[in-house]
């Protein structure tokens, strides 16, 4: 199975394959069924909570060494080995005893993805579970789910389905006779994106202003409230359960050696089956955008492709072969960030494309770092005057000089962001850049002037 879009049209495509041990569906079962997460349907159909049962019969550090086993990697962008990660947390000594703390981060903001919203409204009981499991491999005793401010029907949802984990002693004191006790609670951001970023959003979680942290300390050793605390991304999280129900070394058979397992990508744009698409690792970006996700509508040529959300510099034609992995895209001048893959026409003027990406990153900075506030501003005031065909030939190496004095000059990555598409956008398409600014318009019938709005 790939997009929970296959349920409501089954005969909408098909490719060979899916459902079987070469295209697992780990993390998008039973998705498109309004009734999916319950908890009943759960353990029923999925195997829910038997990857709890078996963590809670195993020591702390074997479960740790599982997910070091199964080799995954940090689903929310930076692909960070998670089990790695897991093993940072402090240990008890005999003069210390920790507080330590599980987050979830649920601030799904990037333009262009949209998956882990979907595990919230299909899965919530595979998160808990994740999370439960996580939480007693570090030894946390208490998790959050912060959620973004806009999700309030996934809010319902997950104190819902956190509701019934409760009833059956899957959640709480004493978990199924372990001794181990584990709660959540799910906390409502406010929609900033920049509390994506994992300080930001323990920050905005004590109630403070969601802005970034100077690092160190890092938050294994000094995060949420003070305490050593963890951070992970929903479909991490949530692969903890299929991980350990099969064991790491069996999930570390999906993918490819150094990116393993299963991820959820998702894609939009102009593509004739946009959706969520949940593959092993590796696969050839043109074979999920051309095979699966249909290609573009009436037979237009693909120009453009961004790989990993909006931050990630854009591929074209020559990269369209590119393997779906992290060390693949990386070294191809991208990134495969949070897996969205927004597909772009022959028609579209890549201008607009820019300016659009841009006036997001401006608009969503938190202010605190002079290089993100103002250099992502004045990009923005420029693109806007070449878009309009007001722009002068010196603009571009204007905006082109600029990027260097953002990128790595900021206390988180949303000003590199903003970069990313700058840099690439401007380098790979330039004569659209210099066709507005010698014309005074686009070529493109799709592109229409942007009114300045500041």
């Amino acid at each position: 199975m790939t997009s929970y879009r296959q349920k409501k049209d089954p005969q909408s495509y098909s490719f060979e394959g899916f459902g079987t041990p070469a295209f697992p569906n780990l993390m998008l079962r039973g998705a498109g069924n309004l009734d999916n997460w319950r908890l009943a349907i759960y353990q029923k159909e999925h195997e829910g909570y038997l990857g709890l049962k078996r963590a809670l019969s195993m020591e702390p550090s074997q479960v740790i060494d599982e997910m070091k086993a199964s080799g995954i990697r940090g689903r929310g962008g930076a692909g960070f080995p998670a089990g790695l990660k897991w093993s940072f947390m402090p240990k008890d000594t005999a003069d210390k005893k920790y507080t330590r703390y599980l987050v979830c981060n649920a601030d799904e903001g990037e333009p262009g993805t949209f998956k882990d919203r979907s595990i919230m409204e299909y899965n919530p009981h595979q998160l808990i579970e994740g999370m439960i499991i996580a939480g007693f491999a570090m030894q946390c005793h208490m998790g959050f789910i912060y959620v973004r401010g806009e999700f309030l029907w996934l809010i319902e949802k997950l104190e819902a389905a956190i509701e019934e984990a409760k009833k059956e002693n899957l959640l709480g004191q004493n978990i199924l006779g372990s001794g181990f006790n584990f709660d959540l609670i799910v906390y409502r951001g406010a929609g900033a994106y920049i509390c994506g970023e994992e300080t930001a959003l323990l920050n905005s979680l004590e109630g403070r202003r969601g802005e970034p942290r100077i690092k160190p300390p890092f938050p294994a050793s000094k995060g949420a409230f003070g305490q050593p605390t963890t951070i992970n991304n929903v479909e991490t999280l949530a692969a903890a359960a299929p991980i350990l129900r099969m064991g790491g070394a069996e999930y570390a058979k999906i993918g490819t050696p150094k990116n393993t397992g299963t991820r959820i990508f998702c894609v939009s744009g102009h593509v004739q089956r946009p959706g969520l698409y949940e593959l092993p690792l590796g696969v050839p970006l043109i074979t999920l955008v051309k095979d699966l996700a249909g290609g573009t509508p009436n037979g237009k040529k693909i120009k453009a492709i961004i790989p990993g959300g909006a931050s990630s510099a854009v591929f074209t034609e020559s990269d369209f072969d590119c393997p779906l992995d992290f060390d693949t895209i990386r070294d191809r001048g991208s990134m495969a960030g949070s897996g969205g893959i927004i597909v772009i026409d022959e028609d579209t003027c890549m201008v607009q494309v820019c300016l659009r990406l841009i006036r997001f990153y401006a608009h969503e900075s938190c202010g605190q770092c002079t290089p993100c506030r103002e250099g992502c501003n004045w990009m923005e005031m420029i693109l806007t005057r070449i878009e309009n065909g007001e722009g002068r030939l010196e603009d571009l190496e204007t905006l082109k000089s600029m990027t260097p004095r953002i990128a790595g000059k900021t206390l988180c990555a949303l000003g590199d962001a903003a970069c990313g598409p700058m840099d690439s956008i401007l380098g790979k398409f330039r004569d659209e850049f210099i066709h507005h600014i010698e014309h005074k318009k686009c070529p493109k019938p799709s592109c229409q002037l942007v009114t300045y709005s500041h």
